[in-house]
């Protein structure tokens, strides 16, 4: 019984990862372009060998999180704090289809503003399930604020 446990805590991991994963190939595949590049960058803007690093880390912490309240459902309900995961998920993805594909810098910080906003939320309602998982999301968060201030900075550089 004990091994048919483990083998679903470890393929509900898998399956968390691959989901937040789909949605990082999903943004991935709106990535620089000349329009990008010809864009008045913030002072502040990192370089972009610092982008696939950094994202890598925070998707695998993201899933780490999901995957702690998941696995926290016999004990309490965690259908509302997964429906947060996810819509902080699709959030995400939709701001590099916004941002890079369709070159809506304004519709683009209204969705990181929505982001930020359901980020919280999730790790509010993960801290009340597993504050571990909500810890998790932290670096996240920082990152996404520092995100939205270089939004807002694109948006008023570039009229």
């Amino acid at each position: 019984m004990q091994n048919k446990t483990d083998r679903r805590q470890w393929t509900a991991l898998i399956v968390l990862l691959l989901i937040t994963f789909a949605v990082a190939a999903f943004g991935s595949q709106f990535s620089a372009d000349a329009w990008y590049r010809d864009l008045t960058k913030p002072e502040f803007n990192p370089p972009s060998a610092v982008f696939a690093p950094v994202w890598t880390v925070l998707y695998t912490l993201m899933a780490l999180a999901a995957w702690l309240v998941w696995r926290s459902r016999q004990r309490t309900n965690v259908v509302p704090a997964m429906a947060a995961y996810g819509v902080q998920l699709a959030l995400n993805g939709l701001w590099s289809w916004l941002f890079f594909g369709r070159h809506e810098i304004g519709l683009a910080l209204v969705d990181i503003v929505l982001l930020w906003g359901a980020i919280v939320v999730t790790m509010l309602l993960f801290w009340r399930i597993r504050p571990t998982a909500a810890l998790l999301l932290v670096p996240y968060l920082l990152w996404v604020s520092f995100a939205l201030l270089l939004n807002l900075r694109f948006w008023q550089l570039n009229p």
